[in-house]
């Protein structure tokens, strides 16, 4: 790609000599983007809130990693994060393997701290703690949960490292393996779908090693490939949508 600008210089008091130039404008470096749930947890099998605890994968989340890691080894991917938790780790590790390459784990990209619905079944928490359940399965986006954190803080948390691992790595194939509630509100966020007034926020849910694709050239430049793309999958499951496990 070329740009034409024109110059103009003066030669003395009378004269006036115009030229051409064109300067070539390299292209913006185009990142690819993989943001990838666990595989079914054991709290997802029970269908309870898995939060900051500590429940690894089920066998079935097992072999869901195993499939995930071996279409996204034919991705070309660079470089691979995690979330910290277990079952995130438990999932990126696969591929870690396949590819001779670090996981590189962070909070930053943990499910949200839900305080003390952690560990209850989702009857349970309606039952003991409606107020906080309620205003989680509604996506208020600034409610606190008790001895927890809002969607505000976990976004906040989410997207500032984010944009620091799309500057270090810049033109590459990135995998992120992180939770439903996590990458809902990321993917929210790189479409441009909230801001500082948002107080509700639409639902997208993300299966068990589910992936989104993104391509993105700048924070003005995301393009969305698929979401919640499970062609790998035999059997995907956690397609509930309120279960931020």
């Amino acid at each position: 790609m070329s740009f034409r600008f024109q110059v103009f210089r003066f030669q003395g008091l009378s004269s006036l000599k115009h030229e051409t130039r064109y300067v070539k404008l390299l292209p913006m470096p185009v990142t690819r983007l993989f943001l990838i749930r666990h595989g079914q947890s054991a709290g997802n099998a029970e269908g309870r809130f898995g939060g900051h605890g500590p429940t690894p994968l089920s066998e079935l989340g097992r072999h869901q990693a195993e499939a995930t890691a071996e279409a996204l080894a034919k991705e070309g991917v660079n470089a691979i994060y995690s979330s910290d938790l277990d079952r995130a780790v438990q999932t990126a590790e696969p591929l870690a393997r396949l590819l001779n390459i670090p996981v590189r784990t962070t909070r930053a990209f943990r499910e949200r701290n839900v305080g003390v619905l952690e560990g209850l079944t989702f009857d349970e928490s309606r039952e003991h703690h409606p107020k906080d359940y309620y205003a989680l399965v509604n996506r208020n986006v600034h409610h606190v949960i008790t001895k927890g954190e809002s969607y505000r803080h976990l976004l906040r948390r989410a997207t500032g490292e984010l944009w620091e691992i799309l500057r270090n790595h810049q033109g590459q194939r990135i995998a992120i393996f992180s939770h439903t509630g996590a990458i809902c509100f990321l993917t929210l966020h790189l479409i441009g779908a909230i801001n500082r007034t948002t107080k509700q926020t639409p639902w997208l849910v993300t299966s068990n090693c589910g992936i989104n694709r993104f391509e993105v050239r700048g924070r003005s430049n995301v393009r969305v490939l698929a979401l919640n793309d499970t062609r790998h999958l035999i059997e995907p499951t956690g397609n509930d949508a309120f279960a931020a496990a």
